[in-house]
């Protein structure tokens, strides 16, 4: 709570020469830790405004391919059928605004600046005709969301008087590691009068980062140490039942 007022002051330190840009806006960290037993992360991004508007969050997470794969009965069995490879899919979505999306401005607007899952640009590494490309893209979203990993609701970019906002991000246990891009929108009128973009860091750290990397580098050495550790457990468990 300390930093969190710390930063807020800061913040309405910067509220002059924020008016000469219309818009500035950071997060309360740019990093975010993964260690072992993390359950998730929240932070709070505070800004300040020229003029008022309505404002936009759109916070996307390192791009990675992804399969969808489509199933089919065969033979009274499911089995994978047609699929489509989609190529730097974003591998977090998530939103946050002062007013419901699609009151923010036109379809170009919202579809040009990626607000909404509805105008998330997803492409597929060979062409998809329809309506196929709309099923597959459908079940894509359906299997990010069933993660937590797309987020179709904003969360509440909140108004503190008429310049400060603020908005509180939340990630889940199993958010993704790499570089997020924060990109905060600005808009009067239907029409975007000023943006800005930031870095997001989630990393493993610690324990955690060092069984990863051996788990994905060193695969065969893992997988000796985990069963050298689940003989090791066994053993002990059986002197202390003996001991009983």
């Amino acid at each position: 709570m300390t930093r969190r007022l710390a930063f807020l002051l800061a913040m309405l330190a910067l509220a002059g020469p924020a008016r000469a840009q219309n818009l500035t806006a950071d997060l309360s960290s740019h990093i975010i830790g993964i260690t072992t037993g993390f359950v998730g992360a929240n932070l709070t991004l505070f800004g300040t405004v020229d003029k008022p508007g309505d404002v936009v969050v759109i916070v996307r997470g390192p791009p990675a391919d992804m399969m969808v794969r489509k199933k089919q009965k065969v033979l009274g069995m499911w089995i994978n059928g047609s699929s489509a490879l989609f190529h730097d899919a974003p591998s977090f979505y998530s939103t946050a605004s002062s007013k419901p999306l699609g009151e923010l401005g036109s379809p170009d607007i919202l579809t040009r600046h990626m607000i909404g899952l509805d105008n998330l640009k997803l492409q597929t590494a060979e062409p998809v005709a329809e309506p196929r490309l709309s099923e597959f893209r459908a079940a894509l979203v359906r299997s990010q969301q069933e993660l937590d990993l797309y987020r179709a609701a904003p969360v509440p970019v909140t108004f503190l008087g008429e310049h400060l906002f603020r908005a509180d991000m939340a990630f889940p246990a199993n958010v993704p590691t790499g570089t997020y891009s924060v990109q905060i929108v600005l808009l009067q009128g239907g029409e975007v009068i000023g943006a800005q973009t930031s870095s997001l860091i989630v990393s493993r750290i610690g324990f955690s980062n060092g069984v990863f990397s051996v788990a994905h580098h060193h695969a065969l050495l893992y997988g000796l140490g985990a069963l050298v550790f689940a003989v090791a457990a066994g053993w002990a468990a059986s002197l202390v039942f003996r001991r009983g």
